[in-house]
């Protein structure tokens, strides 16, 4: 009898996975996210699976692109949406930008996959 090799998650997954371990408070950019699910240079991957995000739990919030600007047109229902989560959390958000931590703040990896 043959063994099968252990399939990774799909890429949608990984990167909601991925999501979910980032902590209360703290932000990671598109493409940290798509490195941290295995998926280098994949941020705009990262993006299209948070735009079609259906899971109200889901914190796509703290998900911002890597110079710490909220990726939605300044003013816009989204923007304004991610800018209330994200200082309802203790972020601190001016002009549409976050502080970007200089290296990871967290161990996405021991999160996840323990």
């Amino acid at each position: 009898m043959a063994k099968s090799a252990v399939q990774p998650p799909p890429a949608a997954e990984r990167i909601r996975a991925v999501v979910r371990a980032i902590p209360l408070g703290q932000v990671a950019g598109y493409g940290d996210v798509a490195r941290r699910a295995g998926l280098p240079g994949r941020a705009r991957l990262a993006a299209h699976v948070l735009s079609a995000n259906e899971d109200p739990t889901l914190p796509w919030h703290r998900v911002v692109r890597s110079d710490g600007r909220i990726a939605f047109p300044a003013g816009s229902d989204g923007f304004i949406e991610q800018s209330r989560r994200l200082r309802a959390e203790g972020v601190v958000v001016l002009h549409g930008r976050v502080r970007m931590p200089p290296r990871p703040a967290f161990d996405m990896d021991a999160e996840i996959w323990g």
